[in-house]
């Protein structure tokens, strides 16, 4: 590997920054897929820092209400940046901020605004990018030769055409390992298509999406399909979490978007009006008198079963969002409807899912409001539901002196709240059942040292899944990062306490968890590299893994390679490691048992603008002989796929 590498620091990619502030319940969820392909589509079309909007600030996930504030005024005060050194004289904005907006953001100087462009322009200067992606597995699973409607290969396909930040459209066909192509009930073709238009800037139509797209309003207590940060990375934006964001679904996953048209309009300098329509198909578990049990998300069709669940339901949603703005206040109000085709009527006899939601029709308001000073931020959203069940969350964020920040949140979620698209911060995962105090701190005593902290507290007042009975948890998290040139050292404990029934399922019993993780990474002129170990131990069961990554560059060549030793007791003490991927494919796999993990990857650029990736992974298990189970089950001992991807860009 080090004859790949060559002069000049590889720096370490907002991916790697990213999977910094993860924990294990973040990666089990599907909103981390969603902000990683918002971030990629962000760094894809950068934001000129020169005519940014406030609202398009604010759809970074790791700028905090301080920041886009200092930001907004700098320009407003001096005038267009000259450069991205001009970061630097913010503030508000440290090191990790700045290096974060190297990807997403740049600086144009331009003579004189020209207004939207002309048609003419759009189509000579616009830019096309093809993207095709296969999966090739060397190795059966049970379904493959019996059980499973499609062959064995995963492949997706994305074209988009784009111009600046102004147009942008495209189209994305997907199909999972198992699931049938060109045949069936997929006669034309991919198992899911997605397909969209966005116009911006165009007068006082700030933004339009036609086609699939995502939205995200306010705290997510009533609308957010688009991204999620956990309890960590919620630090590094001081709780803000308070944009109207409306984005193409330019995803291969099928589940959590709209399907229809969504516009934000410029009222006034302090007024803006976001609405939408949608008409979109669901997969559903059907009762024996056809009404729907549950909506199903995971977008798997490879069975006659689960062919049966695609499309089989409906909804039609609407909704608006009108803000108001003025220096440092906003304020803002939100309403959504929804309609299904079939009554939903999950199984309420299990007594966690007695309050689960019901019905045809659902309506959800809320208001959200926030304040920002220079040495404090408030931000906060109440919403109820068409039953007037309650649900709340508010922080303030503090500078408590030069380099500490402080920040409060509390949550309170009725157990009889219910809104389909909810999607905010929660420890039981669901914005329903829940009351919590969340206090964490960033401090950085120098400029080497940041050491970030939090303590969450939650109650739940109903049964939850496995807990019969009100309970509650206790997570406990504390991080550092120590920068020496291009040496940075980090490490992390987690202390997660929770309580499930015991066997009797009369009384309650703790669940004590607890992760580690030790880090070294070196970014030098002839090898990047990082050496890690992650450790777990949750009463009976424990684990530890130890691995190693490498990456670098030669010429037209990049390379990175990564190895793992992982030995666990059991599923409850498995352990997550970040692995670089092709582009749209974020990587965190799941590792228990005992076993050893090898991938090598290499990109390089064929002509141009043609890019190829090839990816190969190898995992072998020591203390099995077969692996997973049902139909994904493979008779062997080890399993090695092969990622190849081409990228076009004309």
């Amino acid at each position: 590997m080090i004859t790949l590498t060559a002069c000049g620091q590889e720096e370490r990619s907002w991916v790697q920054l990213l999977s910094e502030v993860m924990t294990a319940e973040d990666m089990e969820s599907e909103t981390w897929e969603d902000t990683y392909d918002m971030l990629y589509e962000l760094e894809q079309q950068p934001l000129d820092l020169n005519t940014v909007s406030r609202e398009e600030l604010e759809s970074l996930p790791f700028l905090t209400a301080r920041q886009v504030e200092d930001m907004m005024e700098y320009r407003d005060r001096y005038g267009p940046l000259k450069s991205m050194n001009e970061l630097r004289m913010m503030r508000s904005l440290d090191h990790v901020q700045i290096a974060l907006l190297h990807y997403f953001a740049y600086v144009e100087e331009r003579s004189e605004e020209t207004g939207f462009p002309q048609f003419d322009n759009i189509l000579k200067y616009g830019r096309h990018e093809l993207m095709a992606d296969v999966r090739i597995p060397f190795y059966k699973r049970k379904g493959d030769d019996n059980g499973y409607l499609g062959y064995p290969y995963r492949h997706w396909l994305r074209y988009q055409f784009s111009y600046q930040d102004y147009v942008k459209a495209g189209f994305v066909g997907s199909q999972d390992a198992g699931e049938p192509f060109f045949s069936g009930r997929n006669s034309m073709g991919y198992d899911f298509y997605s397909y969209y238009l966005q116009v911006k800037h165009l007068g006082r139509l700030e933004n339009i999406v036609v086609g699939k797209y995502k939205l995200s309003v306010g705290m997510g207590l009533v609308l957010n399909n688009s991204f999620g940060m956990g309890k960590l990375a919620m630090l590094q934006q001081l709780g803000r979490n308070n944009a109207t964001v409306v984005r193409p679904h330019a995803s291969r996953t099928p589940s959590g978007s709209f399907q229809g048209a969504a516009a934000t309009v410029s009222l006034s300098p302090r007024w803006q009006l976001t609405g939408f329509l949608s008409y979109r198909p669901l997969d559903g578990t059907l009762n024996n008198d056809g009404t729907l049990r549950t909506i199903v998300t995971d977008g798997y069709h490879r069975t006659p079963a689960e062919m049966e669940k695609k499309h089989n339901s409906h909804a039609t949603d609407a909704g608006t969002h009108i803000a108001w703005r003025q220096d440092g206040l906003r304020a803002g109000a939100t309403v959504v409807y929804t309609h299904l085709d079939r009554e939903l009527l999950p199984d309420t006899k299990t007594l966690y899912r007695r309050y689960y939601a019901q019905g045809q029709d659902f309506l959800n308001l809320s208001a959200d409001y926030g304040y920002v000073h220079p040495r404090f931020a408030l931000s906060g959203e109440t919403a109820i539901n068409r039953d007037g069940a309650v649900a709340t969350i508010n922080s303030l964020s503090l500078q408590a002196a030069e380099g500490l920040n402080v920040m409060l949140l509390q949550r309170f979620y009725s157990y009889r709240y219910t809104a389909l698209y909810a999607r905010s911060v929660a420890e039981g995962g669901r914005v329903q059942n829940e009351s919590a105090v969340y206090l964490g701190a960033t401090w950085r005593p120098s400029p080497r040292l940041q050491l970030q902290a939090y303590t969450d507290y939650a109650h739940f007042a109903w049964a939850r899944y496995q807990v019969s009975q009100p309970s509650h948890a206790w997570d406990n998290l504390l991080s550092a990062v120590y920068d020496i040139g291009r040496w940075s050292l980090s490490g992390r404990y987690r202390l997660h306490l929770r309580q499930h029934d015991d066997e009797t399922k009369k009384a309650l019993t703790d669940y004590t968890e607890h992760r580690g993780r030790l880090s070294l990474t070196r970014n030098g002129q002839l090898l990047s590299a990082t050496t890690q170990a992650d450790a777990v131990s949750t009463g009976d069961d424990w684990g530890y893994m130890l691995s190693e990554s490498v990456g670098g560059r030669w010429r037209k060549l990049k390379a990175s390679a990564s190895g793992g030793y992982f030995h666990t007791t059991g599923y409850a003490s498995r352990l997550y490691v970040y692995e670089r991927s092709p582009l749209f494919n974020f990587s965190f796999p799941a590792f228990y048992g005992e076993g050893l993990r090898l991938m090598l990857m290499v990109q390089t650029t064929i002509a141009k603008q043609l890019m190829l990736t090839a990816k190969a992974g190898f995992t072998h298990y020591f203390d099995r002989s077969t692996i997973s189970t049902g139909l994904q089950q493979i008779n062997s001992s080890s399993q090695t796929d092969l990622d190849i991807q081409l990228r076009w860009k004309f």
